[in-house]
């Protein structure tokens, strides 16, 4: 067998160069999958006539720590606003018998839903603009997130 020796650092670089090319690979995949899953929300729109069949490829900018609860007191009222990829209040405080008002303020689709089973939120995906309402029945912390972007959670705090 007839072998071809190379100086070093020619195979240095050879190997360099495969494991930057496995590399580059790596990331046109990761960055393609992140592409494909980030258009799994899709349009609300996305079953019209005039809708394209290609998924739409936006990519908000997400804040992460909007979606955090925040550490301050529990605020009154009964409407929860959905927007900036968060739920604003995180943190509502009701009396039994409050019906609660979810509507999306943001252009992709979120849900309303418990997080433990058995819990009684369980909206439909909402588009921009659309609602969810919630009788509040018995006392209780109620835990929820967006089934969609799982990152954002909140609570109800239903008080007798």
């Amino acid at each position: 067998m007839n072998r071809t020796h190379h100086p070093p650092e020619f195979r240095a670089r050879g190997r360099r160069s495969r494991t930057a090319a496995g590399l580059a690979l790596a990331a046109v995949a990761t960055a393609g999958t992140l592409g494909l899953l980030s258009a799994c929300g899709g349009s609300p729109h996305a079953s019209s006539p005039h809708a394209s069949s290609m998924p739409t490829m936006n990519m908000p900018t997400m804040n992460m720590h909007a979606s955090r609860p925040s550490t301050g007191r529990p605020v009154s009222g009964t409407a929860v606003a959905i927007k900036n990829f968060a739920f604003a209040p995180a943190t509502l405080k009701v009396p039994v018998g409050t019906t609660v008002t979810w509507t999306n303020e943001d252009s992709e689709a979120h849900t309303v839903t418990s997080t433990g089973p058995g819990g009684p939120l369980h909206s439909a995906a909402l588009g921009t603009h659309a609602a969810f309402s919630h009788t509040f029945t018995k006392p209780g912390t109620y835990a929820y997130l967006c089934t969609i972007h799982p990152f954002m959670t909140a609570t109800v705090e239903v008080t007798r």
